[in-house]
């Protein structure tokens, strides 16, 4: 079918926007578009029918496409007005397939006028849509149209937008509103049938209203079952469970789902093939922060002269601090051990877990044993593995990740990072300052692209301050090992600008993301869909295909923190234990991260860049930390707090801090963004002198400055000038 030429489809809109007009003045119709109106005119409108039914009925037709097809407020009112001019049968079949008429001249408008514009300016907020019709668009809509969650023009103009076919989108309509139209004429005919006070009370109106109230909720109720039912097909459900709760995976958010299952007297079971705590305990947050600390302190020592302390030398003894690296995880564990959480009423297994239908877990223990495990309810919590990139030749070579790097005994001589984000350059610092020389690779433009230009920069600078050698635009194509005067030597080539870079090293350090774990136990077989990213697809309250698998932490995304794995934990046991009777959508709406380098760096809401790239309007307060009395005193004065707010007022949109401590000064605006309060509240607080808390304070301060009232400070002048008079 050839598409239809735009100046052809805009002389169609205008030719029946002019008769929407015409008819909107010619009939009166703004008048009547309220129900005080359409009732006080029932008789005259019920006249005309009699006297020209089929003129009357062709006009309504034609006024209710157009008022469909230009989404024009009172669709509901001419819905109810077809039932009191015209009667349950033929208000129905007038209604029915005007409003799918018009619903469909709205798709095509939206379809081939705005498409491109719309899909430009609001690509990102129609993905989810996109997705949904990608994935079945026709029960999409029907749902949509059965359960009216979003106005009946909105859905038309987006499903314009989406790839779904115009034939579909008009017999989907019709079947999907046909009940909620049904109801809706009756309640017309209903509403014509009023005489008296007394009316308003008869069984058939009130009845009307209840079916009004309730049809929403029984369409509800009547898609999930559906939809249960088609997932739920091919498996039988066990008449009893063992358990109420079986939960994969005991890191962050594997525990806080157990843990919030036994507060509640769940009987749930937590099942872990590795190590309890997870990546963050072993492999992550708390040895990368406690190698930080040592690499921060042979840094302070050796720049202690500036302090005017001498003879500090700083040598570092490596294995000496793998080993603290170490006792730190075993000073942690006993929060996150079989022994704590079986006391607080969770069983816990050891042992590899696969799940074998939805309501079934096979789990194999040490001992080779197989325990079978019944459930009502499933949550994964997998985690993440590092990613290693299919460099020729690195396998052969050998290579350390976030994961195996905490096995070293000795500081490698020359360290080669391969990737700029958080975990590469806090482990390119670390080493560096320990001793090695560090060069950091990474094939974008800039380190931590995550981050605004100016924040890149700032650490960058810092890095190659302690002796990394950033190389930024430089993409690893191999790797080598060639003989050399002392033995084999490793090198990596990379390629920069046309050209071959070779960069000798003794270790090489995989730190270019992490990749959901989704194999190996049962999500192939259960045919659990993942999203283009690879993670697990879940819902807005975290269920998977099946209701009642939940997926959270890095398995699930969006987010790959500690602290939004425990925060989706909460959603995910509450959602499975008391569904039922209630659930909660995860709120990602203020979710704050930090990088631990040299100086920190700390966001929660939109960067600078984020929010150019979205359109969204903002104002920019920055305030430099080099002018902190606290800062200046601690020979830590740099970096800055940026904060982004709506346009003329204080309404905080996001906040990045980069400095020392970052990470603790940001809770203050992650507390602000999560309440509503905006810097006006933030300068009304105290902060004690002299800390570094006082950023925060501060840059309130510059905002107010740059919102004084300007006119009314010059008749304040005035007024004091007067006085001095």
């Amino acid at each position: 079918m050839a598409r239809p030429s735009k100046p052809l489809l805009w002389v169609a809109a205008a030719a029946v926007a002019l008769l929407a007009v015409w008819a909107w003045q010619h009939f009166g119709l703004g008048a009547l578009l309220t129900l005080d109106n359409l009732k006080a005119s029932r008789d005259a409108l019920q006249a005309q029918v009699q006297a020209q039914p089929l003129a009357t009925a062709t006009v309504f037709f034609a006024v209710y496409v157009a008022a469909a097809a230009l989404s024009i407020p009172g669709a509901l009112i001419l819905t109810l007005a077809a039932g009191a001019m015209f009667g349950l049968g033929w208000g129905l079949l007038l209604v029915s397939f005007a409003s799918s008429l018009g619903a469909l001249l709205a798709f095509l408008a939206a379809r081939y006028l705005l498409r491109d514009g719309i899909q430009a300016r609001f690509g990102k907020s129609l993905a989810p849509i996109n997705d949904g019709v990608r994935k079945d668009g026709t029960f999409y809509l029907l749902t949509l149209r059965l359960v009216p969650v979003f106005p009946f023009w909105l859905i038309n103009l987006l499903m314009g937008l989406t790839p779904m076919g115009a034939g579909r989108f008009y017999l989907v309509s019709q079947l999907g509103m046909l009940a909620g139209t049904a109801v809706y004429v009756n309640a017309g005919t209903q509403l014509a049938a009023i005489q008296s006070p007394g009316d308003i009370l008869s069984p058939g109106l009130l009845g009307s209203f209840v079916l009004l109230g309730l049809f929403p909720l029984l369409a509800k109720a009547g898609v999930g079952w559906l939809e249960r039912r088609k997932v739920y097909a091919k498996w039988t459900k066990p008449r009893s469970f063992d358990r109420n709760l079986v939960v994969i995976g005991a890191g962050a958010g594997g525990l806080v789902s157990a843990y919030i299952a036994a507060a509640v007297k769940a009987k749930v079971t937590l099942v872990e093939g590795h190590k309890m705590g997870g990546d963050c305990l072993n492999f992550g947050c708390v040895p990368s922060k406690a190698l930080i600390r040592s690499a921060k302190m042979a840094r302070q020592l050796r720049k202690a002269h500036e302090l005017g302390v001498a003879d500090a030398a700083g040598r570092v003894d490596f294995a000496a601090v793998m080993k603290r690296v170490h006792g730190v995880i075993a000073d942690i564990e006993p929060h996150d051990s079989v022994e704590r959480y079986t006391g607080l009423g969770v069983e816990v297994l050891q042992g590899h877990a696969r799940i074998t239908s939805p309501w079934t877990v096979d789990v194999t223990l040490a001992d080779g044993r197989t325990q079978t495990l019944t459930t009502k309810n499933i949550v994964i919590a997998a985690g993440a593995s590092p990613f290693v990139p299919p460099i020729p030749g690195l396998k052969e070579a050998g290579y350390l990740t976030s994961d195996t790097v905490w096995g070293l005994t000795e500081l490698p001589k020359r360290l080669v990072v391969l990737g700029g984000g958080p975990i590469g350059s806090e482990l390119a610092q670390s080493f560096a300052r320990l001793g090695s020389a560090v060069t950091q690779v990474e094939m974008a433009p800039r380190i931590m692209v995550r981050e605004d230009p100016e924040v890149s920069e700032l650490v960058a600078a810092s890095l190659r301050a302690d002796g990394v050698n950033v190389l930024t635009g430089h993409q690893a194509v191999r790797v080598e090992v060639v003989p050399g005067a002392q033995g084999p030597e490793k090198r990596l080539i990379a390629k920069a600008g046309g050209a071959e870079v070779v960069i000798p090293f003794d270790e090489l350090l995989c730190a270019v993301g992490r990749s959901p774990r989704v194999t190996g136990y049962g999500l192939e077989e259960l045919g659990i869909p993942l999203t283009p990213r690879k993670t697990i697809e879940t819902n807005a309250y975290l269920q998977t295909l099946y209701p009642n698998i939940y997926a959270v932490g890095d398995v699930a995304g969006p987010f790959q923190f500690t602290h939004t794995a425990a925060h989706q934990a909460w959603y995910a046991a509450v959602n499975a234990l008391f569904g039922r009777f209630r659930r909660f959508k995860a709120d990602y709406s203020v979710i704050p991260w930090a990088t631990f380098t040299d100086p920190e760096v700390a966001r929660v809401g939109l960067s600078e860049s984020e929010a150019q790239e979205q359109g969204a309007a903002y104002e920019v307060t920055k305030y430099g930390i080099d002018d902190l009395d606290r800062a200046i005193a601690d020979g830590t004065a740099h970096g800055f707090v940026k904060v982004l707010t709506v346009p003329g007022k204080d309404r905080i949109l996001g906040v990045t801090i980069v400095g020392e401590h970052a990470g603790d000064l940001l809770a203050e605006y992650v507390l602000a963004m999560k309440h509503g309060l905006g810097l006006n509240k933030i300068l009304g607080t105290i902060h004690t002198y002299p800390t570094l808390a006082e950023a925060n304070k501060y840059v309130a301060g510059e905002w107010k400055r740059s919102h004084a009232p300007q006119k009314l400070l010059q008749w304040v002048g005035r007024y004091h000038a007067w006085e001095r008079a």
